[in-house]
């Protein structure tokens, strides 16, 4: 009997080191931030859940995509309403929203975002759209000078089956991220709270889909490096961004390093120096609290973290609501965009 009560004594040590080292951090309950920046930021107002913002720094144009997703979230959107794409012109000091997405399939629900601009200086925007039959697909639209969009096509294919994010490698390849392989049950919630790396990266070509990089747990925002060389992917769960080798030819992914970042990685935004500026949820019991209930605080988070030293800072943090829920930090030379997973608005900072 004695022999039996060490083995459990063991297993209850063991399962509270795993819990210690996994479960913890990922809730942020060591994370102590004060605010930054949040107090020289203008409130705009947009559209509920402005959850991906792109920056096109050459034309001073800020798409944000938007989807009311609560009832998403909780499985009980068979209303759901239309979501949209809009357009903020930095140099219009009144930075009002502009809807750009009115040539969108019907039910439209945008999610991740990716802007592509190719050498012609011709622009494509790529959006990942949960429709309404339950197909998950990436919409393309063609960008107008004035920013408006013009829908080209609609690509769906069976490895891309939970896409939250999506990166633009060409006028149409792309990446798009998996980021649950079980929504409910047990097994859901094992390999959300288990961290288990269950999903994946995958690869559209031009002609089909696959699966280019395995092995991650709860796979979110992904982004190309500059010169779509690299491609950056955020783990929520494990609070890591791990970095793949592109094969320009076949479009595999190898891994080559991981990052380890102070809050649980949403978006990815790969500024015009090739920083990477990473939106979080430092606490992300405080999250869920507030997905279940709008008039719950969530603190929103921003860092900037240096892909050649592998050092990061914060650059922005709100603690007491002024954005709850950061999903996204999109950054130009001189301005940082703060989105929303449910919020209506975005922050719109200056960089110095």
């Amino acid at each position: 009997m004695k022999s039996i009560g060490v083995v459990v004594l063991g297993a209850v040590l063991a399962i509270a080191a795993w819990m210690a080292f996994h479960i913890l951090p990922a809730i942020g309950v060591f994370n102590d931030l004060d605010p930054l920046l949040v107090g020289e930021c203008r409130h705009v107002d947009v559209a509920p859940g402005t959850e991906d913002v792109e920056i096109d720094d050459a034309a001073q144009q800020v798409f944000v995509s938007t989807f009311e997703r609560r009832g998403w979230y909780a499985g009980t959107d068979d209303d759901r309403p239309r979501g949209d794409i809009y357009l903020i012109d930095l140099t219009d000091r009144t930075l009002t929203p502009r809807l750009i997405s009115q040539d969108a399939p019907a039910d439209f629900s945008p999610h991740g975002i990716s802007l592509w601009r190719g050498d012609d200086g011709a622009r494509r925007l790529f959006v990942v759209n949960h429709r309404a039959d339950g197909v998950e697909a990436v919409e393309m639209f063609d960008v107008g000078a004035d920013g408006a969009l013009f829908h080209t096509e609609t690509v769906s294919f069976d490895a891309m089956y939970s896409p939250n994010d999506v990166a633009a490698v060409g006028d149409r390849q792309f990446y798009a991220s998996n980021d649950r392989r079980y929504e409910t049950g047990i097994l859901g919630v094992a390999e959300v709270y288990g961290a288990l790396p269950l999903t994946d990266v995958v690869y559209f070509d031009g002609v089909e889909g696959r699966s280019a990089a395995r092995g991650l747990a709860y796979a979110n925002g992904v982004a190309p490096s500059l010169d779509a060389g690299e491609i950056y992917v955020a783990e929520i769960v494990k609070r890591r961004i791990s970095a793949y080798a592109r094969d320009r030819a076949s479009g595999e992914l190898t891994l080559k390093k991981r990052w380890r970042v102070n809050t649980a990685p949403d978006n990815i935004d790969v500024a015009p120096d090739g920083s990477l500026w990473i939106a979080g949820h430092p606490n992300t019991t405080k999250f869920l609290q507030h997905a279940e209930d709008p008039a719950a605080i969530a603190p929103s988070h921003v860092l900037r973290l240096d892909p050649q030293t592998g050092t990061s800072e914060n650059k922005f943090v709100s603690l007491n609501g002024e954005i709850n829920g950061s999903s996204v930090g999109a950054a130009s030379d001189d301005t940082l965009v703060v989105g929303a997973v449910f919020d209506g608005h975005v922050m719109v900072c200056p960089l110095d």
